[in-house]
């Protein structure tokens, strides 16, 4: 069976190009993660790498969608090995059913690792040079023009904190950081 594994890097990012990929290609099964590729934490991959057997063969865009760090590809490729489980990257024309096929997957695996790394480096580079021009003021503040009233409610007990996220259009992450902000400032 032909199983693809798709992913971006957010809720709010679109994975209709890998999906029509996948549909190009013959993909029976699907499995879609919006979340970092940071490590293997990840939902829909650990569904995949308990759904794939013996003749699958796993299908991807590319590398960098199915993991960062070479660590976590060479774990991930061992134990697809271990079920006997085909591997396939499209972009990068990587089948691991012959060795250079494997060796090449390992150096692309070092390259990604090695471009995201650049990638935060030169990201932190950037801020810190225009923090000190000071061009850079970080994210504005989100300003909720019903934040207190809501605050107080959910203080006193008359509303629950998803209720309160739901009225103010914030996550509860959101809520809690504002929260914390309010009260250190009453203090």
């Amino acid at each position: 069976m032909k199983v693809g594994y798709v992913r971006v890097s957010s809720q709010g990012q679109n994975t209709a190009r890998q999906e029509v990929l996948m549909q190009e290609l013959g993909v029976e099964r699907i499995f879609i993660d919006k979340q970092s590729g940071k490590d293997t934490s990840r939902p829909e991959l650990k569904k995949m790498m308990d759904f794939v057997r013996e003749g699958d063969c796993v299908i991807v865009e590319s590398i960098s969608r199915f993991a960062r760090s070479t660590k976590d590809l060479l774990d991930l490729l061992e134990k697809l090995a271990d079920k006997k489980v085909k591997f396939v990257s499209q972009k990068e024309n990587i089948d691991t059913d012959s060795p250079m096929g494997k060796f090449f997957l390992v150096v692309c695996g070092a390259l990604a690792e090695l471009e995201r790394a650049n990638i935060l480096e030169r990201q932190a580079e950037g801020i810190a040079i225009a923090k000190r021009e000071g061009k850079y003021k970080g994210r504005k503040p989100l300003k909720i023009d019903n934040f207190d009233t809501i605050y107080h409610s959910w203080k006193v007990g008359e509303i629950t904190a998803v209720l309160a996220c739901k009225l103010m259009g914030i996550s509860r992450s959101t809520f809690y950081r504002k929260v914390d902000e309010k009260e250190k400032n009453e203090t």
